[in-house]
């Protein structure tokens, strides 16, 4: 191993993450919410889960973008909510450099999936609403399961390249993070070697990561839309649009928080209204989607009916 990568690796064996600086009411306070959307987001995520692969009725390509999506949002709670408990009990914490990014490869990997999964979500709703007739010869079960392995795959591998790079910069002396999690952004601002090619290749992996899903999604809504209007039968117009308002109000609270923070710019925010921008992508998101998908679908509902009367009554 090269010089420069054995200082890479021993000048900063561990980072201190300052979380939220307040009284211990606040961030006990705190605690105790993030605690809770916790407990909730693993029990609503578990229940889609379990209501999908028990349920003949939920066996259809959507349901299974669903527990793929509910998956990701477990993975990426379990990646990020324990540590950052621990840290808001503390008044802070450290976490080895190991530690600090092996939890950013997670989260920038499940994140890179999740954008896949509701771009995925997004061109199953256009087809069953745009080509009705041949959804089911498109949206094949053997289609579906390549396509969830294919990109989980490859958010794994643009996860190894972010990580890749981002170990290989120089930390040497500035340790403490503002932040509640190891995420890129605040990684680049305390390295003290030339961030410009982390900066360039965060550029470029947003690429196939958000413009390409995040434009696939508004042209396939765009396309959903036209061809609702087109409908005659306003009960017809209302159930298309019922089938997609789930999907879309996941979508936009999920690209709304990703683009306040790695695209539009923070130079102007306080470092609280960053950590509170993190938390709405990072702890509540995962909470949001089990809820919209179980409060706004009759299928889930109705599963998840049968299965307490089957078992619990």
């Amino acid at each position: 191993m090269a010089e420069s990568d054995v200082n890479n690796l021993t000048d900063i064996m561990e980072f201190v993450l300052l979380g939220f600086q307040g009284s211990p009411q606040l961030r006990i306070s705190i605690f105790c919410l993030i605690f809770v959307v916790f407990l909730i987001t693993i029990c609503g995520n578990l229940m889609i889960i379990v209501l999908v692969s028990t349920s003949r009725n939920l066996h259809t390509p959507m349901y299974f973008f669903i527990s793929q999506l509910s998956i990701s949002d477990i993975l990426l709670t379990s990646d990020i909510t324990p540590n950052m408990l621990h840290i808001l009990l503390n008044n802070g914490g450290t976490i080895s450099f190991v530690g600090c990014m092996t939890q950013c490869y997670f989260f920038c990997s499940v994140e890179g999936c999740e954008c896949f999964l509701l771009t995925l979500m997004s061109y199953d709703r256009y087809v069953a609403v745009c080509n009705p007739l041949s959804y089911v010869s498109i949206m094949t079960s053997t289609l579906c399961v390549k396509l969830v392995i294919f990109f989980w795959w490859l958010s794994l591998f643009i996860g190894f390249i972010y990580i890749f790079t981002l170990s290989r910069l120089k930390f040497c002396g500035r340790n403490i993070i503002d932040h509640l999690l190891c995420d890129l952004v605040p990684l680049q601002e305390i390295a003290c070697s030339d961030t410009f090619p982390m900066k360039l290749q965060l550029y470029v992996l947003s690429f196939p990561f958000l413009i390409v899903p995040s434009t696939t999604i508004v042209i396939s809504y765009v396309r959903i839309v036209h061809s609702i209007l087109q409908i005659p039968s306003n009960i017809s117009r209302q159930k298309a649009f019922s089938t997609c308002s789930s999907h879309l109000t996941v979508v936009s609270i999920f690209y709304w928080t990703i683009f306040s923070v790695y695209v539009l710019p923070t130079s102007g925010q306080s470092s609280d209204v960053n950590k509170i921008t993190s938390l709405l992508y990072t702890v509540f998101t995962p909470m949001v989607n089990p809820i919209i998908y179980s409060l706004r679908n009759k299928d889930i509902k109705k599963a998840a009916q049968d299965i307490i009367h089957r078992y619990l009554l």
